[in-house]
C-alpha cells in the first residue's frame, strides 16, 4: 500500500492551504457598554466596619459563623442542582474537544471475506451469506467454477482542509458556549449560596425572636401572678386581671407561631444541602450574626465579578463566530483522502505485491446554487448575534440595578436601625417609669399593660429589621458578585483553546 505520507507534495499542499487559509466571519469584539463612574448610592452606604472585607472564596465568611460554613460546604458537595450544571459544563467541554477534533485526519480500517457464485441448475439447491449480509442461493452440484473467494484488507484517511475558518469557527463557538457554561455553573452556585445564606440568618433572627417571646412569656406569668394575688386581697379590679391574662395569652400565642416559620426555613435549608427534611435539624443558639461591612466595588469591577453578566459576554462571542460558520458554507471544501490495501481470492497470500492497491488524491465540494437556503444561514446567525448583544447589554443594565437598589435599601435601613433604637431606648424608659408608679398606686394598670406592649413591639421590629439588613448585606455581595471573578475562566483550558 503507498502511503499518503509517502507523497510530500500533497502533504505540502495540505498543509500550505491550511496554514494560509483564510477565516471568513467577523472577529470577535466585546460589545461596548455604558459603565458609570460610580454607584449612585455608594456615598451615602456607611459600612458597619470599615476594616473588613469580602474574602474572594468564601464571601460568607463576614458573618463569622462556623455553622454557615458547614452548611456551604455541605451545599457544594450535594445540592443536585449544581450537580445538573456541573454535568452540563462537563457535556460543554466534550463538544469543545469534538469540534477540535474536526482539525486532525480522520483514520479507518476494515478488513473482510466475500464468497461469490453464479450459475444454475436442476435439483436441490444450497443458500449461503456473503460477507455483506447478502444472501446467495446456489443449486446442488453447481460448477465449483462458478463460485469465487475474495479477501480484502485496506486503511484509509480523510482530511478536510479548514480553508476557509469553518473548523476554527466552530471551536470557537463551542469554546464560548463551554465559557459561558462554567459561568452559569458559576451564577447558579452564588444564587443558591446566596439563598442558603438568607435562610440561616433569618432561621437565627427567628431564634432570637423566640428567646425575646420566651421571656416575656415569663414575665407576663410573674405580672398576672401578683395581679391575681392584689386582686384577691381587694388591691386591684377584675378588669387588671383580665388585661394580664389577655396580653399573656397573646404573647404565647405569638410565640408559637415562630414554630412553624422556623421549621419552613430549617426545611429549606435541608432541601438547599441535598439532605431529606425529617433527617436535619439546627439546634439554636443564643447569638446572631452582626450586619457586616461591605465595601462597594466600582462599577467597572461589577463587569468582572459577576458571573451572569460573564455567562451573557461569552454567549455573544459563541454567536459571533457561528456568523463565520454559516459565511463559509458559502466557499468550497477541500477534502484529500487516501486508501489502499490487499485484495485476492486466496488468504494465504493475501499480503503481497501482486495483490496490492491504492489510491489518494484531493476533492472539492461546492454548492452551486441552494435557493437561498446559505443567506438564510447567516441572516439567522447575525440576528442570534444581535439577540445576544442586546441580553448582554441588558444583563450589564440589570447588574448596576441591582447593586444601586441594595446599596440604598441597606442605607435605609441602617438609617431606621438607629431611629428603632432609640424609639426602643425610650419605650424601655417609659415602662420601667410606669411600673415603678403602678407600684405605687399612681396609675391604672391598663397604662403599664399599653407599655408592655409596646416596648415588645419595639423589641421585635427591631429584631426584624436586623433580620431585613443581614438578607439585604447577603443580596448586596451576591448583586456584586460574590467570591466569583471572571478572571478564572483564564484557569480553564478552554480558555487558552487548549485540547
Amino acid at each position: 500500500m503507498m502511503s499518503f505520507l509517502a507523497r510530500p507534495h500533497y502533504l505540502g499542499l495540505a498543509i500550505a492551504l491550511a496554514v494560509g487559509g483564510c477565516t471568513v466571519g467577523p472577529d470577535y469584539q466585546r460589545p461596548q457598554v455604558t459603565t458609570p463612574i460610580a454607584f449612585k448610592h455608594a456615598e451615602g452606604w456607611q459600612m458597619a466596619k470599615p476594616n473588613d472585607a469580602i474574602n474572594r472564596g468564601q464571601w460568607w465568611d463576614v458573618y463569622r459563623d462556623s455553622t454557615l460554613d458547614d452548611l456551604m460546604q455541605r451545599l457544594e458537595n450535594s445540592n443536585q442542582t449544581l450537580v445538573q450544571y456541573e454535568a452540563q459544563y462537563r457535556q460543554a467541554r466534550a463538544l469543545v474537544r469534538q469540534a477540535r477534533a474536526s482539525f486532525l485526519p480522520t483514520f479507518t480500517g476494515s478488513a473482510g471475506a466475500t464468497r461469490s457464485g453464479q450459475g444454475g441448475g436442476s435439483g436441490s439447491s444450497y443458500q449461503y451469506q456473503t460477507s455483506t449480509g447478502t444472501t446467495v442461493t446456489l443449486p446442488q452440484g453447481a460448477s465449483s467454477s462458478g463460485v469465487s473467494n475474495s479477501y480484502t484488507t485496506s486503511l484509509g484517511a480523510s482530511w478536510e482542509i479548514d480553508l476557509w475558518g469553518s473548523i476554527r469557527r466552530s471551536v470557537e463557538s463551542q469554546t464560548g458556549s463551554a465559557q459561558a457554561s462554567v459561568a452559569e455553573l458559576a451564577s447558579t452556585k452564588l444564587s443558591l449560596q446566596s439563598e442558603l445564606a438568607q435562610n440561616y440568618l433569618q432561621l437565627r433572627v427567628l431564634d432570637a425572636q423566640q428567646r425575646l417571646l420566651d421571656a416575656t412569656v415569663q414575665a407576663y406569668e410573674r405580672s398576672l401572678r401578683v395581679t391575681e394575688n392584689q386582686y384577691r386581697a381587694g388591691m386591684t379590679t377584675r378588669s387588671d386581671v383580665a388585661q394580664a391574662t389577655t396580653q399573656l395569652k397573646s404573647t404565647q400565642a405569638d410565640a408559637i407561631d415562630l414554630k412553624y416559620q422556623r421549621a419552613q426555613l430549617e426545611n429549606a435549608i435541608a432541601v438547599l444541602i441535598g439532605v431529606p427534611p425529617s433527617e436535619f435539624s439546627l439546634a439554636a443558639v443564643e447569638t446572631v450574626p452582626t450586619v457586616p461591612g461591605i465595601p462597594a466595588s466600582v462599577p467597572s469591577e461589577l463587569l468582572q465579578r459577576r458571573p451572569d453578566i460573564a455567562q451573557a459576554e461569552r454567549q455573544v462571542m459563541s454567536a459571533n463566530a457561528q456568523i463565520g460558520v454559516a459565511k463559509a458554507a458559502y466557499y468550497p471544501t477541500l477534502s484529500l483522502t487516501a486508501s489502499g490495501g490487499y485484495r485476492n481470492s486466496q488468504w494465504g497470500n493475501l499480503v503481497s505485491t501482486p495483490n496490492r492497491y491504492w489510491s489518494i488524491g484531493p476533492a472539492f465540494d461546492l454548492t452551486l446554487f441552494d435557493f437561498g437556503a446559505r443567506r438564510a444561514q447567516v441572516e439567522q446567525a447575525e440576528a442570534s448575534y444581535d439577540q445576544t448583544v442586546a441580553q448582554y447589554r441588558q444583563a450589564v443594565l440589570n447588574g448596576f440595578k441591582e447593586v444601586e437598589d441594595y446599596l440604598v435599601e441597606l442605607d435605609v435601613l441602617n438609617q431606621e436601625s438607629g431611629v428603632r433604637q432609640e424609639a426602643l431606648d425610650s419605650a424601655r424608659e417609659s415602662l420601667r417609669l410606669a411600673e415603678n408608679q403602678y407600684r405605687a398606686g399612681l396609675i391604672d394598670y391598663l397604662d403599664v399593660v399599653t407599655l408592655q406592649t409596646t416596648a415588645l413591639n419595639n423589641e421585635r421590629t427591631n429584631l426584624t429589621l436586623l433580620g431585613s439588613r443581614l438578607v439585604t448585606s447577603v443580596q448586596l455581595i451576591a448583586a456584586m458578585g460574590g467570591g466569583w471573578n471572571a478572571v478564572e475562566l483564564q484557569h480553564d483550558p478552554l480558555a487558552r483553546n487548549e485540547p
